[in-house]
């Protein structure tokens, strides 16, 4: 009987041999996975490392005079994507602009407008008295609309602009190259003689890839003469002769170059509405301030106080580059335009936006803290910076209506200079922090001197009233 369970045991046991064969097979199996997830690794890696060294699909083949994004787009998909999204109005609690419904009409048949400025604060019509701006002034959209806003703004129908504005409104690389006969420049003077409306004629494009782009290359390039040749006045000044910016210009230096082709503070000189950036004698304000002194520019009279008044622009080169992150050798694309990963691809992100809308790739690739403490650090600048534009701008519509009464009054036009003058400082450096669209943020110190300045010049001028003497 004992015999009988002992031999059904060890029928019930497998035998070694059973289990070598299983254990084989198992780590037969295994080591099928391990290769075939190797094999999908490395084949992995393969494509990555393919998809890396061919940055771009030749779809179509681009010259120097692909003017169309879209053609373009179809070599750089990922980044004419970015580039359509300029389209987004997404207000910033100090910047940026939301969509605002309007009825099109013939003149205008825009359906979509951003908020007027002017509605929102309505002494910067007594700081534009009697010039067009104080007519229509808006804030800023996308590049998708630089084109379209210019064209219908009203202050095209108070004032007879120049094609000296499509520089900076439009994609005006080939029609300069065009009405040129292939020079870039000569096309550039024939076009700023232009009245806007034929000048409007020859373009079809806000900003597109060719104006920053070489074709062939896809290099960075500064095709604006406007800031060729300011940049190249800039250099002589600090000792630089006959700067060729493309040729010269590092690429980290073109990642800001080619935004300042625009975002610039600049005038039409003479009666040919030449483009001009004022910076022979430097950047700053000051430095801006005696150019125009000394060229004894005007951009118009005020209408109520007699003053010969300057328009600032947009001066966000020129503002950037006195601060922090111009003299650590950031540079305008590293924040408005970040580079991101797209697969195994890092690429400029061409939705040119606020960093503030971005933070995550604009700011936290340097700045390690979170997104709402980097957020709340901006704003806190720019309401510092937005209080001291307001104490400017209360002293200045001080000083315009004292200067007003005392022309009511019978002062003459030599009483009045001393306090015009100080009007003509006071509110072109307003304007320049007004216009320039950080709200102090690209150089928070120098912003808020800039304001004390205004300031000051505007109660200097209150003073110069009360010390002239009365008829």
């Amino acid at each position: 009987m004992a015999e009988n369970v002992n031999d059904s045991s060890a029928e019930e046991r497998p035998s070694g041999r059973g289990r070598t064969v299983k254990l084989i097979a198992v780590t037969a199996f295994i080591a099928t996975l391990v290769a075939v997830g190797g094999v999908a690794l490395l084949v992995n890696i393969m494509e990555r490392k393919q998809e890396g060294s061919n940055p771009f699909y030749r779809v179509v083949e681009l010259t120097d005079e692909t003017e169309d994004a879209a053609l373009w787009g179809k070599n750089f998909p990922l980044q004419y994507d970015g580039y359509q999204r300029t389209v987004d109005q997404i207000r910033t609690r100090f910047g940026g602009s939301e969509a605002l419904p309007r009825t099109p009409s013939a003149a205008d048949p825009r359906s979509v407008v951003a908020q007027s400025k002017l509605e929102e604060d309505p002494r910067l019509r007594v700081m534009w008295a009697g010039y067009a701006f104080s007519k229509d002034f808006r804030e800023e959209r996308g590049h998708a609309f630089m084109l379209e806003d210019q064209t219908y703004t009203e202050r095209q129908q108070v004032a007879r602009q120049p094609g000296t504005c499509m520089h900076c409104h439009a994609s005006v690389y080939l029609p300069y190259k065009r009405l040129g006969e292939g020079d870039l420049i000569r096309g550039f003077e024939k076009m700023n003689q232009m009245p806007y409306s034929e000048a409007r004629k020859l373009v079809n494009h806000p900003v597109t890839c060719i104006d920053c782009h070489d074709p062939n290359t896809m290099q960075l390039r500064v095709t604006r003469p406007g800031f060729i040749e300011g940049i190249r006045a800039l250099k002589a000044g600090e000792g630089v002769e006959n700067y060729d910016v493309n040729a010269q210009a590092s690429r980290q230096e073109m990642r800001s170059y080619v935004c300042g082709q625009c975002h610039v503070e600049y005038y039409f000189k003479g009666t040919e509405k030449r483009l001009v950036y004022p910076w022979a004698n430097g950047l700053k304000v000051d430095d801006i301030m005696a150019y125009y002194e000394a060229e004894k520019f005007k951009d118009w009279t005020h209408a109520e106080t007699g003053a010969e008044a300057l328009k600032a622009q947009h001066p966000e080169f020129e503002m950037w580059n006195q601060g922090i992150h111009s003299r650590s050798g950031v540079a305008c694309a590293d924040c408005h335009m970040p580079y991101k990963r797209v697969g195994a691809l890092k690429i400029s992100d061409h939705h040119v936006r606020s960093p503030l809308l971005n933070i995550n790739q604009a700011c936290q690739t340097c700045h390690k803290w979170p997104e709402e403490e980097l957020r709340a650090r901006v704003e806190i600048i720019q309401e510092r910076t937005f209080r001291l534009r307001n104490l400017a701008m209360d002293a200045l519509v001080e000083l315009i209506n004292d200067i007003k009464a005392a022309r009511a009054a019978g002062k003459s036009d030599a009483e009045l200079a001393p306090s015009r003058n100080f009007q003509r400082k006071a509110q072109f450096y307003l304007d320049f922090v007004e216009a320039e669209n950080s709200t102090g943020f690209h150089a928070p110190q120098e912003a808020a001197r800039i304001l004390g300045e205004s300031i000051n010049f505007s109660r200097q001028g209150q003073v110069a009233l009360r010390s002239s003497p009365s008829k």
